[in-house]
């Protein structure tokens, strides 16, 4: 799989990544087993981003996102949305529980 560096962040990821959002909300029934067998296949397959966010349940995605990637979690770079919200600018988002992410997870809310 090629991979290409996120904007000036540092990070390396796949230059394909998985977007989460339909396994938990919005295209009608989600197979839970089916979602998880997804995201390690796709791991399998070399990618490395995956894409969720609290909003999506609410927090039903990340939970499963957090289940499929347990101990998984060093070899991927997991972009996560807060819910927006005044109160949430600068300050760490519970993501980091719902995902089993032992790394700290900081948004930022753009006005």
């Amino acid at each position: 799989m090629k991979t290409r560096e996120l904007g000036r962040s540092g990070l390396t990821v796949s230059v394909l990544g998985l977007g989460c959002m339909g396994m938990s909300e919005f295209y009608g029934p989600s197979d839970k087993n089916e979602s998880i067998a997804t995201i390690h296949r796709t791991i399998e397959l070399g990618i490395t981003f995956l894409d969720t966010a609290d909003v999506y349940g609410p927090y039903k995605n990340e939970e499963l996102v957090g289940r499929a990637i347990r101990g998984k979690r060093d070899k991927l770079v997991i972009a996560t949305k807060p819910i927006p919200s005044s109160r949430q600018v600068g300050r760490i988002s519970s993501s980091g529980s719902r995902l089993h992410n032992e790394y700290s997870v900081c948004n930022a809310v753009m006005g």
